[in-house]
Parts: structure tokens; sequence; C-alpha cells
């Protein structure tokens, strides 16, 4: 079955968005800030009704949407969470996001769920067993997905292929699209010791439809995934890495933890923006001499 990425709205996104988080939605709502598009945690908005909906669904008459989800535990062998998946679909018709996505993981075992994103050993099993799960989520949305690398603190020892090929290999098995989260790139580079540039070398950059910034917690024997923290000068190095390569990829700053003012995220969206230009310039430069 063939998908498009693009909803029914066909307005695909460009430049760098913002993460909307709840506490940041009356600043977007009384100043209407300058930022082309919003993802939603499209987990936190699926029960119907309410004045944070209602909000929700002014802010969508201005801006574009992307959903980002953390249940669909892709890569658990749970059966997939049908009401979820309906609960999603529904309120992906009230807000029509420009493309939904999850994570390559899993979260739930035996029935139980855990508010973690838990990584999967990279095998060939693995790669078929997740490819087959997001085939059968696609169908459910009527849509080609995004998934995104995460992550993690533990590997497995009977992993067989690099965490970088087992990415670059879902988009082809599964045919679904890609989210590059560069700063888990340099979280699991620092965590699990292999060089970053493994990582761009293998991505296929034209399955890429998102990328995601945000900062990391150092815990001194390692690299959490805090979300807390302004985006790290190393991975604004690996950013600039990817834009050189590919500038027309759109770019959003996810701040979770110890949210600071709406401007400091509008800040941290300029200071990405301002690099994806000056790449963008570059490319069609060495367009119009070629």
């Amino acid at each position: 079955m063939t998908f498009s990425v693009v909803s029914k709205m066909d307005r695909p996104i460009s430049g760098t968005g913002i993460g909307l988080r709840h506490c940041h939605i009356g600043d977007v709502l009384q100043d209407k800030p300058d930022v082309p598009w919003f993802e939603l945690l499209a987990d936190n908005h699926l029960e119907a009704g309410g004045p944070v909906k209602k909000a929700i669904e002014s802010i969508r008459q201005d801006y574009p949407f992307t959903f980002h989800c953390v249940g669909m535990s892709l890569g658990g062998f749970d059966p997939l969470n049908l009401d979820y998946l309906h609960a999603l679909k529904t309120l992906m018709q009230t807000l029509e996001p420009i493309h939904i996505s999850d994570h390559v993981s899993f979260s739930s075992v035996n029935g139980r769920h855990y508010h973690e994103l838990l990584p999967l050993p990279y095998t060939e099993e693995s790669l078929q067993h997740l490819s087959q799960r997001i085939q059968q989520v696609q169908e459910i949305l009527g849509q080609r997905m995004l998934v995104e690398n995460v992550s993690s603190y533990v590997s497995y020892t009977h992993s067989t292929i690099p965490e970088w090929e087992f990415f670059a290999a879902l988009a082809e098995h599964a045919d679904c699209e890609l989210l590059l989260d560069v700063n888990n790139i340099y979280v699991n580079s620092i965590n699990h010791q292999f060089d970053y540039r493994d990582y761009l070398t293998a991505i296929p950059y034209q399955r890429v439809r998102e990328i995601h910034l945000a900062g990391f917690d150092d815990r001194d024997t390692y690299l959490l995934d805090a979300h807390n923290n302004r985006v790290a000068d190393a991975v604004w190095t690996i950013f600039n890495d990817v834009m050189q390569q590919a500038p027309n990829i759109p770019a959003l700053i996810e701040w979770d933890n110890d949210l600071p003012d709406f401007s400091v995220l509008q800040d941290e969206a300029c200071k990405a923006e301002a690099i994806r230009q000056q790449y963008k310039q570059q490319h069609l430069r060495q367009v119009e001499v070629a």
C-alpha cells in the first residue's frame, strides 16, 4: 500500500519549528509568534473536549502542526493498542497534522507500560518485526509515518547491525520516513563510543522529513537525553554537518523539562534557522554554478 507523508492539509512544513508545551499555550495565543510550525505531543491531547483542547484548536487555525508520539511501542511484542491508535486518528482528523512520528523503541511488556523509550537489539529479526509493526500502524492511520532514532544507555550483546545501518535500513523495509534526532546521535556516540560521522554517512536523507534538536544532561559517566537545556555546541556541530548535506529538511527545537520562557525557545529556533539558511544559500550557489 502506498501512503503520502503529507496530510489532507497538503501544506508541507518548512523552516524551524518549536515543540508546543502546555505552559506556552497562552504565550502563543496572545502573541502569535513568528514560528513557522509547531509539533504537538499527541499523547497529551487524546481526550476529547476541555479548555486546553479548544486552545490547541485555536492555535491550529494559525499554524501547521506535526504530531509526535511516545505510545505506539513500535518495537514491542504486545498487540498494538488499537484504542490508542483510533483515538490518535480521531485527533488527526481534527487537527490535520502534516505528519506523525514515533520512535524506534518499545514501551510495554506483557501489558505493563513504562514511561521510557526502551531500545531494541539491532538484529535482522528486530528489523523485520519493527518493519511489520510500522506497516500495520501506517495502514491504520492511512498515511506514511516518521520514525525517530532514540537515545540509549544500554546495548545488547547479540546486536549484529550497527545502529545507524539498522535505522537506515528500516526506512526501506517499512517504507516509512525518518525523523533524525541529532542530539540522540551525539548522546549515543558518547554513551556507546562510536564516531557520529558513521551515522551521518549511513542516513538516506531523501527519507528524512524532520530533524530534532534538544539539550542533554551530563551525568559524568554518561549523557542523559533530558531535553532540559539549550542545544550543546557538539550537537550544533552535527546539525551543521547534516545541513551541509540536506539544508532543506525542517528542524525542531524540543524542550520538555525545566521549561524556560518561550523567548528562549525562539532564540534556539532562530539559531537553527540561521544555520539552515546559511547552507541553503550555499547549496543554491552551487546549483547556479553547476
